[in-house]
């Protein structure tokens, strides 16, 4: 799903503009944005976490020229689901025939 759909069918949901939609879901992604590179979590519930998870430094290596390179610390964001969400998905008879190819 796109963001301009997700656009749409909160505007039929709703009845609002479809301009005004897009600029809250933009300003969201803003203050997400923000909220992560400045070290916070985003956490929304019955949804799930937007978390910062941190790597530690290892050791890599480049196959093709068989040569190793120090991977440093560093975090990465994650999305990790409510369990009522997971749940749902793990349950949806839809997703169940798209993987039977149904």
């Amino acid at each position: 799903m796109t963001k301009s759909e997700i656009v749409n069918e909160i505007a039929v949901r709703t009845g609002l503009e479809k301009t005004a939609i897009a600029d809250t879901l933009d300003n969201f992604f803003v203050v997400a944005k923000n909220a992560m590179v400045n070290g916070n979590n985003i956490y929304l519930r019955g949804f799930g976490t937007f978390e910062l998870k941190k790597r530690e430094t290892k050791v890599a290596r480049n196959i093709k020229r068989n040569t190793s390179l120090v991977v440093p610390a560093h975090y990465v964001a994650r999305f990790k689901p409510a369990k009522e969400f997971a749940s749902l998905v793990k349950d949806s008879k839809e997703l169940s025939n798209r993987l039977k190819g149904k």
